[in-house]
């Protein structure tokens, strides 16, 4: 892939979603990097002067907070932990705050929870707050409200990688850059000195995933501050190349790194996006809510729906997991399991376990009724793994 097409993503990109890692933002000691922290609003800054709009999705929280409250590691209890992250995050935003400010621009600090997500009035909302802090000419610093967030429970986003490909596809911006320590995907392990980078992927296949090497992102001795790695941020290309928008990976600590991305340098690692833009909603059916239970499906139900573009009938279904009803989003799988795609299911856990493997014309015979001929209609269905191997 020649530069010219890095230059168009570039110069095409009106709207953006910069993520930034723990080790970015902060130093050896787990300490705030005050001069980071002014570089990369610096960076910010010149991007919005350059008529871009940017929102910052920034991890930190809990590192600021270990080193204020002067403790040595994170604690593993979950109250501990949103404590720790309540105090870091007033220090993050304070000191993105200052930082700005120089610069004639201010932060808005935008915390999340998964149900403002799962909800489409509160997502609409989240949306439209968002997009009048843009025409403010604020900067919004978007975090995962940890004080609240309940890992066992399953009541979070995740990781900031996935937080920032959401907030991505919630306002349609065309690239979302990931800032992280390292320099982006390597075809091996980086610490033999013989991996090099992997500068365009334009499939998300099961060999890009084979690349991963996690363990080369976090030291053993270094403090375990951060959620993501490596395949966490491809699982967020993943999202946002499936929606039909551009994201690279690369080194947050390089100086004018923002700058060089934006004058369409091959830097880091480009994911190119997949096909045409997707819509608003199909991106909140697909990426943002938290699916209720999941669907099993043959392989002729899954060729159909991949590469015919068509709804899944009951008779593709092999397989329900799980309990939800009529309007829930659900995962919808190949037989090993592996998902496939996404979808608003006309049909509760309980109908369509009684009428899988069941043609169109045999539900009103099961059932008693037959409301729809499709158990998910294909306008409330998304595509999240086009590379499938199944299809």
């Amino acid at each position: 892939m020649n530069q010219t097409v890095r230059q168009e993503i570039a110069a095409g990109a009106k709207r953006l979603v910069v993520k930034v890692g723990t080790r970015v933002v902060t130093d050896d000691t787990s300490r705030l990097d005050v001069a980071r922290i002014r570089r990369l609003a610096e960076e910010l800054c010149q991007l919005v002067q350059s008529g871009r709009e940017v929102v910052l999705v920034s991890s930190g929280a809990v590192g600021a907070g270990l080193r204020f409250l002067e403790m040595d590691r994170r604690p593993e209890d979950l109250a501990k932990l949103q404590a720790v992250a309540a105090v870091g995050q007033t220090k993050l935003i304070d000191e993105y705050e200052r930082s700005f400010s120089k610069h004639g621009r201010h932060a808005a600090q935008v915390l999340l929870t998964v149900d403002d997500l799962n909800h489409r009035k509160r997502y609409l909302n989240v949306r439209n707050t968002l997009i009048e802090l843009l025409d403010m000419g604020t900067i919004p610093v978007v975090n995962e409200n940890d004080t609240v967030a309940v890992d066992e429970l399953m009541l979070t986003v995740g990781d900031n990688d996935r937080l920032a490909a959401t907030v991505t596809n919630l306002l349609r911006a065309s690239l979302l850059v990931i800032l992280s320590d390292i320099d982006g995907l390597y075809d091996g392990d980086p610490a033999t000195g013989q991996a090099s980078i992997v500068h365009e992927v334009t499939e998300l296949d099961d060999d890009v995933f084979s690349l991963v090497q996690d363990r080369t992102l976090a030291p053993s001795s270094a403090i375990q501050l951060s959620k993501g790695g490596m395949r966490s941020k491809l699982q967020a290309a993943r999202m946002v190349t499936s929606a039909g928008e551009n994201m690279i990976i690369a080194n947050g600590n390089e100086v004018g790194v923002l700058g060089r991305i934006m004058a369409g340098e091959r830097i880091g690692t480009l994911f190119v996006a997949r096909g045409k833009s997707v819509s608003p909603r199909k991106r909140w059916i697909g990426f943002s809510v938290q699916p209720r239970g999941r669907f099993s499906l043959d392989d002729g139900a899954c060729q159909a729906i991949v590469q015919q573009g068509r709804s899944l009938l009951a008779i593709g279904v092999t397989g329900v997991t799980g309990q939800f009803d009529k309007g829930d989003v659900v995962l919808i799988c190949d037989a090993k399991g592996i998902e496939m795609a996404r979808g608003l299911t006309n049909y509760s856990s309980v109908e369509v376990m009684r009428i899988r493997g069941k043609r169109s014309d045999q539900i009103a015979e099961v059932l008693g009724h037959c409301p729809y001929k499709e158990v998910v209609h294909r306008d409330n269905l998304l595509v999240t793994n086009p590379s499938n191997p199944s299809v």
